[in-house]
This record gives C-alpha cells, sequence and structure tokens, in this order.
C-alpha cells in the first residue's frame, strides 16, 4: 500500500514531471503545484470537458485497470472530437479505495498510453480514498468559430455515424447474461476509441456533431434539439460488425444499435452536397463513416425498418431516470 502523496509522486514521475517553461505542448507549470499553468495559442480557442466514471456505472466490476484508465481519458477526447478540438492537456481526479501502487501503475498503462497517442499532456488533478471513481477534464484547441457543435444542422441534411455502433451495448449484455462473451465486442466496451481525426477532418464539412455516449437515438435526439428539428434513420443502413451481427439477431441488434450506449462514435449531420467531402474526411481519418438518415423540419427522432416505423424498447440510457431514457 501506498500513501496519497507516493501516489501523486508515482503520477507524476509516469507523467513525465512539471515544466519550468513552457514548452511545445504550451505547459508552464505542470503536476506538483496548487495548479497547472498553460499557454494558450493566440489564434486558438479552448474547449473544455469533463466526464466522471464509477464503477459498476460506467464499467463492469471485473474490468482491468489498464482499461479503466483507457476508457476515463477515452470518453473525454470523444467529446473534444465531436467539437473538432485538437487534445492538448487533460487534468486527473482519482478516487480509490485504497493505496494501490500496483494498481496505479497499470491504471496508467492504459491512460497514459492513450494520452500519448493523441499528445494530451497530463497537468494536474487529485487522488482521496474513496469507492473506486474516475474523473477526467480535458482541454482542447480549435480555431476560432470553427468547433463543431450541435445547433449547426439544417433540413436536409444527411445524419452520418462512425464506426460501428451497439458493440459495446453488446458487450455489456453478454457480461449481464453471465455468458462468455465475445473478445471483439468487449475491447469496444473497455477501449473506445476516440474518433478525433475524424472530428477535426469534419470542420467545414459537417453543420453539426454529437458523440454517441448514451445511445444514438437519444443523443441525436439532443442534436436535432438542439437545431430546431426531426431526424429520421433506417435501421437498415446501420453499419453492424461481424461480432455483433454473429452474437445477436436482428430484433436485439437493431436495439442494441439504437439504443445502447458506450460506443463514442460520432453522429453528425452534413449536407448532401458534401458527401463526397464525408467521404474523404473518413479517408483521411482512418475511420468507416455510414450515412444512415436524414434531419427534416419538424421535431423528434424516429427509427425506421423500411417503409415501417421501429418502437424502440427505450431511447438510451438516463442516469437519473430507471437506468435509461424513455
Amino acid at each position: 500500500m501506498s500513501g496519497e502523496f507516493d501516489l501523486i509522486a508515482r503520477i507524476r514521475e509516469r507523467a513525465g514531471g512539471p515544466h519550468a517553461v513552457a514548452g511545445p505542448d504550451g505547459v508552464v507549470l505542470g503536476i506538483g503545484d496548487d495548479a497547472a499553468v498553460l499557454s494558450l495559442p493566440p489564434d486558438r480557442q479552448l474547449v473544455v470537458a469533463m466526464d466522471t466514471l464509477n464503477t459498476g456505472v460506467h464499467f463492469p466490476h471485473d474490468t482491468a485497470p489498464a482499461d479503466i484508465g483507457w476508457k476515463a481519458l477515452a470518453v473525454n477526447l470523444s467529446d473534444l472530437a465531436a467539437m473538432g478540438a485538437t487534445p492538448a492537456w487533460c487534468t486527473l481526479s482519482l478516487s480509490l479505495p485504497a493505496g494501490d501502487r500496483v494498481w496505479i501503475d497499470a491504471f496508467l498503462d492504459g491512460f497514459l498510453g492513450l494520452a500519448e497517442a493523441h499528445r494530451t499532456r497530463l497537468v494536474g488533478g487529485d487522488t482521496t480514498r474513496g469507492p473506486l471513481s474516475v474523473c477526467v477534464t480535458v482541454h482542447g484547441l480549435v480555431a476560432p468559430g470553427a468547433a463543431l457543435r450541435r445547433d449547426g444542422a439544417q433540413a436536409g441534411d444527411d445524419i452520418w455515424i462512425s464506426g460501428t455502433p451497439g458493440d459495446a451495448a453488446g458487450a455489456l449484455a453478454q457480461w449481464k447474461a453471465g455468458a462468455g462473451g465475445d473478445a471483439a465486442l468487449r475491447a469496444r466496451l473497455d477501449r473506445p476509441t476516440p474518433r478525433t481525426a475524424l472530428g477535426i477532418a469534419l470542420i467545414g464539412v459537417a453543420h453539426a456533431a454529437i458523440d454517441v455516449s448514451d445511445g444514438l437515438l437519444a443523443d441525436l435526439q439532443h442534436l436535432a434539439g438542439a437545431s430546431g428539428l426531426a431526424a429520421r434513420i433506417d435501421l437498415g443502413a446501420l453499419p453492424v460488425s461481424p461480432a455483433l451481427r454473429a452474437a445477436f439477431g436482428d430484433d436485439v441488434r437493431y436495439a442494441l444499435q439504437a439504443t445502447g450506449g458506450d460506443d463514442y462514435e460520432l453522429c453528425f449531420a452534413a449536407p448532401s452536397a458534401a458527401r463526397a467531402a464525408v467521404i474523404d474526411a473518413g479517408r483521411v481519418s482512418a475511420t468507416p463513416v455510414t450515412r444512415i438518415g436524414q434531419l427534416l423540419t419538424g421535431s423528434g427522432v424516429s427509427a425506421w425498418r423500411g417503409d415501417v416505423p421501429w418502437t424502440p424498447p427505450s431511447r438510451g440510457w438516463d442516469h437519473f431516470g430507471r437506468g435509461e431514457a424513455d
């Protein structure tokens, strides 16, 4: 076991320590003081997002520490991706039941591994004793006025989705059933891929974007509602992974894809005239993108199986509802 200051020292050591002067990453003072000091480029706006992950709510109790570390940062980077922001810095707050250095090192393997891949510098945070909980704040940079928002969609815009939605929800369903789950699906639950490169590539192409954390229909409703529009998606157009198709029949699969959370894919709106540009954005960011519907005048979100409207079993996740939003 380690004390609080031992854990902080270990995190500081693993993260690279503070900088005395501004470096190319803009960190004037990092871990080790009361607060970080950061130098913001004069031609950029700051984009800030924060998410908290609690054991048993955001990840199963048996999740490996390295996967918890990865996911804690990934879900926050996904928020930056939805804004088209380039990641820069992050802070980390950890509530731990015990000061376990072995656990911390494994957690940091995942957290810092993803941070390095996205050139995101850990610049501060906090540790405390309590139930396992991880809170991360990320800071990204974007050109003035260029950030993607939820409220910019227009009637007639195409609706697009990145990746293959439903995989994480499929893994969670298998875990809850107590059956041996598919490794590919579980990897999508434990280690989501932040679509930061796609978000950046969509600046000037997409009208609006959101990351899918609470379920496709629920999050699409946020985007459509903010833009004062209705949305219609075609379930048959949803891209599906081989693992999800093999594990579930169509009825269950559609429910997982339309209402399951934890995918952290990007759902975005773009004009039909920009279809080639969207495909190119997917190509340059090495991210599959699929057109799944359209934004219309009116309100509400509907899903269709061919010409037949489909009623979902729920609309998505709601922390303060009955587990899922109706």
